[in-house]
């Protein structure tokens, strides 16, 4: 018999309608028959492609004993953290400082009026390895709730104080800033595996792409030999999917060997492009090719048929968690025959004994392949032919095995997140098909999830729901900026514009404070307000940036000084813990900069503006915005003609302009001189 959940949307959600545990969905139903009845609740958040969550259901939630208890003593709420980051983000910060770890699945104990005081990640369902089973806790947590309330009352009072938003002192942005939040990465960075950190290791994006922004301005080569030993050795590393592309969550070990198997569109949405921007800045093949196979297989794998892109691929198949992926000696000779089985045992690290379970092996490229082509005695040029032709043959074969689940709800944030970066690339690839791609979830997004002009969360099956947060506007008026940039149509800029102003509205204080939640959301414990990028970048990060983008389109200073007002207090968290909050200092990098504008005038369809274009977007310049296509109500625009009946480019810094050019050279001449003098 189904439970609550049976008419929710969420995959996750639905993953546990069958349950025999009587669940709510998140909402004041829940709250009410808890303090109708004066029983705690029990707040279980997870999300769909996450391992452990579908371990800790199959353990607990499925077992008739368990769910009997549950339903017994606690009114139980189950929460897709993915739908509801608001919720997930108040609660985390309570586990953490009760346990002094976070995680999924989460499991917290609360007050009917919402407030925690007891929690935890993962329970197993009997004591194990030094861990209490969960039937423990669940009698634990009641009785402390029925027989020991101050207990309750003090832990909830305590621990309301921590999850309350921190008052930010006011601050000013320097370049010493940006220089003191370099060098604290680059003495966190693992020069000899990459990235930051030992295991499990994470990419960390952000922090990547701001140090790629220091190189870039200012020229220095520390930072850019961070961010390739990254890049390289994660490409190489089974946290890059040898096969399909597309990079997993997480690796589990400090050397990108071995990951945590799902696949998360946001993940893929920000390291798609670092590896552009590198490529645009060294013009390294290899990142170019990290690029396209990452973006087509978000395209071929994660697209809907309507428009929006899936959240995730999960982490475990029917076959057990990396089964789908992983590969033996013996089954590389089934697929491929003894010699080419030879060949990519070699070129992938298979080995008999394996680096994952039953003998098995994540593929990887443990060797650069001129290494391999050289001790082989092969031509690089015949050996990228066999492994071209062996990937397709083992690629083939895997998609005969039971496959990962997919989790096709959309959210607004993530895809936008997606959108820029499928705009950005088409653009500076020359891929019209990613740009189409970013075009129709663009469309998707603005006319599914958008109902009377207010920006929802989430979409599956023909229906949008909950009230959108901060990021969901914030990532998408960004993201339509760059689509404007390489498509050319006003009409996303003036969705950019409209989803800010919103934005400004409806999520700040009037002060410069901006909040995760809307004004006329429901209200929670309290009212949230993320700093840190946790996986995603902060909302208030990508405000800042459209604020800075749309301000310098449009000659605004009154966007850019509320772009300061968000960036300005956050100048010391930047200069002494970058990492948890690389976002913000890529923003700050955009403010400090000196802004450069380029107009280009001429219609779209003329070959001639399109040359113009294809100048200024192979060039990484995130100090730049460009206007070009149908120009209405874009002020850069205003006053901007043809030369001698010549589509033009007109180069800016703050309005205002040199004498335009129409030699596509000439232009790439400029921008590489005035790239310099920045």
């Amino acid at each position: 018999m189904s439970n609550r959940l049976a008419g929710e949307t969420s995959p996750y959600l639905l993953q546990h309608a069958d349950n025999p545990v009587d669940w709510y969905p998140w909402g004041e139903e829940a709250f009410a028959q808890a303090r109708e009845q004066d029983k705690p609740v029990l707040l279980s958040i997870g999300y769909s492609a996450c391992h452990w969550c579908h371990v800790m259901a199959h353990e607990s939630f499925d077992s008739e004993t368990t769910a009997r208890l549950m339903n017994e003593l606690f009114v139980n709420i189950k929460v897709d953290r993915e739908e509801r980051p608001d919720v997930d983000s108040i609660y985390m910060q309570a586990v953490v400082a009760i346990s002094g770890q976070g995680g999924w699945p989460m499991t917290v104990f609360l007050t009917p009026a919402g407030e925690p005081y007891f929690g935890g990640t993962y329970f197993p369902p009997e004591d194990r390895h030094g861990m209490r089973g969960f039937p423990y806790v669940l009698n634990a947590a009641s009785d402390v709730y029925r027989s020991r309330r101050h207990e309750v009352t003090a832990a909830a009072e305590q621990l309301r104080r921590i999850v309350e938003p921190p008052t930010l002192a006011p601050g000013s942005l320097t370049v010493a800033t940006l220089d003191a939040a370099t060098g604290q990465l680059i003495a966190q960075a693992d020069m000899r595996h990459g990235g930051f950190g030992g295991a499990p290791k994470f990419p960390h994006p952000g922090a990547l792409d701001f140090l790629l922004r220091r190189h870039r301005a200012t020229g220095e080569r520390r930072p850019l030999d961070v961010v390739t030993v990254a890049l390289d050795q994660m490409a190489r590393g089974g946290i890059n999917d040898q096969l399909a592309g597309g990079f997993h969550r997480y690796a589990v070990d400090g050397t990108w060997s071995v990951p945590h198997f799902e696949k998360m569109l946001y993940d893929n949405a920000q390291l798609a492009p670092v590896y552009l921007h590198a490529y645009q800045l060294s013009g390294e093949a290899r990142w170019k090719g990290v690029v396209e196979a990452t973006l087509d297989y978000v395209v071929r794998e994660l697209s809907l048929e309507q428009g929006g892109f899936a959240s995730s691929q999960d982490a475990d198949s029917p076959g057990g968690e990396g089964s789908y992926f992983v590969w033996t000696p013996g089954q590389l000779v089934e697929v491929l025959g003894e010699g080419d089985a030879t060949l990519a045992a070699r070129v992938f690290g298979v080995s008999q004994g394996g680096n994952f379970e039953h003998g098995a092996t994540v593929l990887s490229l443990p060797y650069p392949l001129a290494q391999v082509a050289l001790s082989l005695r092969l031509g690089e040029a015949d050996l990228d032919h066999r492994i071209d032709s062996i990937r397709s043959r083992l690629l083939a074969a895997r998609r005969h095995r039971p496959a990962p689940g997919r989790d096709d709800k959309v959210l607004t944030s993530w895809n936008a997140l997606m959108l820029g970066a499928l705009a950005e690339a088409g653009a500076a690839l020359e891929r019209p098909d990613y740009v189409d791609a970013a075009k129709r979830n663009a469309d998707f997004l603005l006319e599914e999830l958008r109902p009377d002009g207010v920006m929802l969360r989430t979409w599956k099956d023909g229906k949008a729901k909950i009230t959108g947060f901060l990021e969901d506007s914030a990532f998408l008026a960004d993201a339509l900026i760059s689509l404007h940039a390489a498509s050319g149509h006003s009409t996303y800029l003036a969705a950019a514009r409209q989803l800010v102003a919103d934005a400004l509205v409806r999520f700040g204080d009037g002060g410069g404070v901006f909040y995760d939640t809307a004004s006329d959301a429901p209200p929670l414990l309290v009212r949230p307000r993320t700093l840190d990028d946790n996986p995603i970048p902060a909302g208030q990060s990508a405000l800042a940036s459209a604020l800075l983008r749309l301000g310098a389109l449009s000659g605004d200073t009154v966007m850019r000084d509320r772009a300061l007002e968000i960036l300005g207090p956050m100048a010391a968290p930047v200069a002494r813990a970058p990492l948890g909050v690389s976002s913000l200092a890529c923003a700050m990098d955009r403010a400090l900069a000196p802004s450069r504008e380029i107009a280009i005038t001429g219609g779209a369809d003329r070959l001639a503006t399109q040359e113009l274009v294809g100048v200024v977007n192979r060039t990484w310049m995130p100090d730049t915005v460009v206007a070009w296509g149908d120009s209405d109500g874009i002020e850069l625009m205003s006053n901007r003609s043809l030369v001698d009946g010549e589509p033009a480019a007109y180069v800016c810094r703050n309005f205002a302009c040199a004498l335009p050019v129409t030699n596509p050279a000439e232009l790439a001449a400029m921008l590489e001189s005035r790239s310099k003098d920045s």
